[in-house]
């Protein structure tokens, strides 16, 4: 068995789950495990100002870990409603006033993304493209072209084909950012959600425009596009689940 001078030395260094355990050992690490100013150091770490009580308090630290600590467990989601057979996409892109682009996209396509990737391909869109994160993509066939400097925009609507009701994710944007380190042009929209969510909003759809450049010419040679809501849906069911919240007409 360890001293108690040991135990008194290591203690203090460890979170609330660590110090729990130690208590389950045996009846000597209990025993020194249930002093409060080992619980008063772990409840420093997560609640600093629960420290300056005065000493003559009655509730304990420890009293006070087992209250409020709560231990993360992961969320599993409910199957969604929806699925991307239900879904049609329609984009339509902008050069200026020109329509440069007109597609409607079946769910499917959109969820099973870009097979091949063209040959000139940088390596960081390279990288991106053919990481496991969930992304939806769509080849750009045939593909066009936009010199740099011209005003593009787009627009995205999608339609549940259960019900025939369409809501919108992006409303005539504009691509106002290039990052041209990684080939992508980019642009966004804050969703519109069902009046039965209102305690969600500030949630952006992405629209990306996969290029190749030409740098002699100035030109940027659109083959893909991608579209995304970046953090707050990264997986097929959270995306589903976020579709299936927004604001159908």
């Amino acid at each position: 068995m360890l001293s108690e001078e040991v135990l008194k030395v290591v203690f203090p260094l460890l979170d609330g789950v660590d110090l729990a355990v130690c208590m389950v050992v045996c009846k000597q690490w209990r025993h020194v495990a249930r002093d409060d100013y080992f619980w008063k150091c772990v409840c420093a770490k997560r609640w600093p100002s629960i420290c300056k009580r005065p000493n003559s308090h009655t509730v304990t630290y420890y009293r006070i870990y087992r209250t409020f600590y709560k231990r993360q467990r992961p969320q599993t989601l409910l199957p969604p409603r929806l699925s991307f057979d239900d879904l049609e996409f329609f984009i339509d892109i902008w050069n200026e006033d020109e329509l440069i682009f007109s597609e409607v996209v079946p769910g499917p396509v959109l969820q099973n993304g870009i097979k091949f990737l063209p040959t000139g391909i940088c390596n960081t869109l390279k990288f991106h493209l053919e990481s496991p994160e969930y992304k939806m993509t769509l080849p750009v066939d045939p593909r066009f072209n936009i010199p740099w400097g011209e005003t593009v925009s787009i627009s995205v609507l999608v339609e549940r084909k259960d019900s025939n009701k369409v809501a919108c994710i992006i409303n005539k944007s504009l691509f106002d950012y290039i990052d041209r380190s990684a080939s992508r042009a980019l642009a966004f929209e804050y969703l519109n959600f069902s009046p039965n969510y209102p305690f969600i909003s500030g949630i952006r759809a992405w629209i990306s425009l996969l290029f190749l450049e030409d740098g002699d010419d100035g030109i940027i040679d659109v083959f893909g596009i991608e579209m995304d809501f970046r953090n707050t849906a990264s997986s097929k069911d959270e995306v589903l689940w976020l579709l299936d919240m927004l604001d159908w007409k």
